[in-house]
């Protein structure tokens, strides 16, 4: 089903209600009078529709905003540095930058239009233009994406208002575990009701609910920081991990099992195969969010360019990109796979013309968003749309959830297998090349995270989920290439490298090395965080207190 077929119908109504209602009437049944206006299943379908909308706006805005505040991103949005994209790319991020701004409303009016979908159609009238199957399913998508939002945002901004009614005016922030009990209740409350699969991966599943419920208690299980934690941090030392709760923890491992013992997702043979238009809904994927690209739905999936500018345009700054050439030998063996599609280093066009993404012509790219041919190799086609949909959860993730969640609970020895699992993909079977691991150290651990998942919006979160968000910063910007003085100013980059000073973007070089000195001289443990923001009209939303440093 196409999200934007319905939710149009009613989507302009929605973006025009402020983020928190200003009635004082908490009851949504209006003294248990049924006054739903939904009469139809149409009507009711573009009520539960209309939340996608707000999150077709952010897949690209998750890539400026997790990527760019850490060590492997940097963001080039405008020419001036004091603009959105860089102001993250730089920890100078504040609470009027517009991405926390954007994710933060954008999330809050996807909750709002599920408040909703679950009063109105839940009040609805059955008829045979609206059956209870209908009601059921319906409200059921809605408490999904409510649940989902919500662990958005308590990861990207802690402690946030719960707005559980259409006419709710709450803006005092729960407590982190408040809002936790409210994601799983959410979840498992849609859960029974949603299909046990549904080969349209943008339409939430048992799959998917499953698959949210295993990385929330994942994520719960290894205590979450509060605000009084994050202030509490000294400097730039990241705070010490706590023991983790092992209930929480095997929770995790149940819900991961879930998927697992399903049968209906797998690692597909091929790591290419998993991107791309031609690829959507693929065996692997879990949960994604559908785009049809701009102008078509409510604004198409920019992170299919930003990261790569326009075909041809290798010596063009990039929107975002990887922060330094030494990333692409971030995975460390040539034979994974993992490395040629996750950081782009040679591109060849349909008609055999070829950009090498390599200094001195450009920079490593993001690889996975790039449009390319089917047929197994790596060529990419000459226009790059935005008609990609947007990938949230796929099974190798399931996976990584499983393991950690084992490991974490000393358990190394059962988690072992389950990376393994991942790293036959990725090595083709062919362990002899050094794919299989024979122990399972905290630090392969955390290295099949990033190879896996390079540039797809987890790398933020899994830092400060184990809390060494500051110390993979300051540990390893400084040794990157472009950190180096020669790269200081476009004439010191002539000046080290004459040779071939007339093909080197030096401009861009030097901006290179001064968001990564700024990266390190900015560095701070307030970025464990993302800032309470103002309005998507740049007024406060009045949620106090603000997230500490901010």
């Amino acid at each position: 089903m196409k999200k934007n077929l319905f939710f149009s119908i009613v989507l302009f109504a929605l973006f025009s209600i402020a983020l928190f209602s200003c009635s004082d009437n908490n009851d949504p049944d209006n003294g248990g009078e049924n006054s739903s206006s939904v009469k139809t299943k149409a009507e009711a379908e573009a009520l539960a529709n209309a939340v996608y909308g707000p999150l077709q706006t952010l897949s690209s805005s998750y890539s400026f905003l997790l990527e760019s505040a850490t060590e492997t991103t940097i963001s080039f949005e405008e020419v001036d540095d004091s603009k959105d994209g860089p102001q993250v790319s730089v920890f100078e991020t504040t609470p009027s930058n517009w991405y926390p701004i954007k994710v933060f409303n954008r999330l809050y009016k996807s909750i709002g239009a599920a408040n909703l979908a679950i009063e109105e159609i839940g009040t609805a009238n059955t008829s045979s233009n609206l059956t209870e199957a209908d009601k059921t399913l319906l409200v059921a998508r809605s408490k999904f994406i409510r649940g989902y939002n919500y662990f958005q945002l308590v990861q990207l901004f802690g402690e946030v208002p719960l707005v559980l009614t259409s006419s709710s005016t709450e803006r005092t922030r729960a407590s982190i575990d408040v809002v936790y009990d409210q994601i799983v209740k959410d979840l498992t409350d849609a859960l029974p009701n949603l299909p046990e699969f549904d080969s349209n991966k943008s339409n939430p599943s048992q799959g998917a609910a499953n698959t949210i419920l295993a990385k929330v208690y994942l994520t719960w299980g290894q205590k979450p920081l509060s605000q009084s934690d994050i202030s509490a941090i000294s400097g730039t030392t990241d705070p010490t991990k706590p023991a983790p709760d092992t209930e929480k923890l095997q929770k995790a491992v149940e819900y991961a099992n879930k998927v697992i013992n399903s049968g209906k997702y797998q690692l597909l043979d091929s790591y290419n195969g998993i991107w791309g238009v031609a690829n959507e809904n693929n065996a692997e994927v879990i949960f994604s969010i559908h785009h049809d690209g701009d102008g078509i739905d409510a604004q198409g999936n920019h992170q299919t360019h930003c990261g790569f500018t326009w075909p041809k345009s290798a010596r063009t700054d990039p929107h975002i990109s990887y922060a330094d050439i030494t990333l692409e030998n971030r995975i460390p063996d040539a034979n994974d796979t993992r490395k040629l599609f996750s950081y782009a280093t040679r591109i060849e066009y349909t008609d055999a013309v070829v950009d090498t993404l390599t200094w001195p012509v450009s920079i490593v790219r993001p690889g996975k968003w790039i449009h390319r041919t089917t047929d197994g190799t790596y060529r990419a086609v000459d226009e790059q749309p935005n008609n990609i949909d947007h990938i949230d959860f796929r099974y190798a993730e399931v996976l990584l959830i499983k393991a950690e969640a084992l490991f974490f609970s000393n358990k190394a020895s059962e988690a072992l297998p389950v990376v393994n699992e991942i790293r036959k993909r990725a090595f083709g079977g062919h362990y002899e090349h050094g794919g299989k691991l024979s122990t399972l150290t905290k630090e392969d651990l955390y290295n099949e995270w990033d190879y896996e998942f390079a540039f797809e919006q987890k790398h933020w979160v899994n830092l400060v989920r184990w809390r060494t968000l500051l110390s993979q910063v300051k540990n390893t910007v400084p040794n990157y290439e472009y950190y180096k003085p020669e790269y200081q100013s476009a004439t010191t980059i002539k000046t080290a490298f004459p040779e071939i000073a007339n093909k080197i973007n030096a401009a861009f070089y030097a901006r290179v090395h001064s968001h990564l000195h700024a990266k390190i001289d900015n560095l701070h443990g307030k970025f464990y965080r993302f800032p309470i923001p103002l309005s998507e009209d740049y007024t406060s939303l009045g949620i106090t207190p603000q997230n500490p440093g901010y």
